[in-house]
């Protein structure tokens, strides 16, 4: 089978507006497996999603799997060279004296969400080829393009995917909760998501959930339809 790196020269050759740029990423991973993927530009991605499934030598046929992965923000710190001017007494006479120094800038790296798909060939018998996705942002632009219509087993994936960290999947045939039940606003595999502290409506409520659905039923508050996360 291709390398990533040939899969990625075959995109670029072959799908229109997506030659040598930001349209395909290679994201390297450092783990003994080293199964490197391949990030979309969202955009391009069911024309490059289609290449991939009809491409004779590739014939990518079989989605096994596709998930989900919430990338909260992040402070990042660099050390950086600046100069500043100080003043000095030389000699009995004040001076200005530039001088270069290190220090330590902090900003925060906006979080996003990310859809990861698992490709296989099932006529040429090779595989795993990854493929990703971002959001813009993890608040109010989470949308996607749908891959189902190129691989009809992403359709209850997507949905999951959607349920449970809110990506919205546009173009999507029927865009639905399903675990959670519909008043349900929350996405509770967000890293910051918290659970709720009533438990009451669990069937099967283990001890420490009951002793907790007890506490709040005495201090008289309680929410049964969501957890309070982003």
């Amino acid at each position: 089978m291709k390398t990533v790196e040939e899969i990625k020269a075959a995109i670029e050759t072959a799908v229109p507006g997506a030659g040598p740029g930001s349209v395909v990423e290679i994201v390297p991973n450092p783990s003994v497996s080293g199964q490197h993927s391949l990030r979309l530009h969202p955009e391009y991605a069911v024309q490059i999603s289609t290449f991939l499934r009809d491409d004779s030598e590739l014939s990518l046929d079989f989605l096994s799997n596709a998930t989900g992965v919430d990338w909260p923000d992040r402070e990042v710190a660099q050390k950086v060279k600046v100069t500043r001017t100080n003043t000095k007494t030389v000699e009995g006479v004040e001076q200005q004296v530039e001088e270069t120094v290190e220090e330590t800038q902090r900003r925060v790296v906006p979080g996003c969400l990310e859809a990861v798909y698992h490709l296989f060939s099932v006529a040429k018998g090779h595989g795993p080829v990854v493929i990703r996705m971002k959001t813009v942002n993890r608040t109010d632009q989470v949308q996607l393009p749908s891959l189902t219509p190129v691989w009809r087993s992403a359709e209850f994936q997507e949905r999951e995917i959607f349920d449970l960290f809110g990506i919205v999947f546009t173009g999507h045939p029927d865009l639905r909760r399903l675990l959670m039940w519909d008043e349900f606003k929350d996405h509770p595999m967000r890293r910051d998501y918290v659970e709720p502290d009533d438990f009451e409506y669990e069937p099967t409520a283990h001890d420490e959930v009951l002793a907790r659905a007890q506490g709040q039923k005495k201090q008289g508050t309680g929410n049964r339809d969501q957890g309070s996360g982003s």
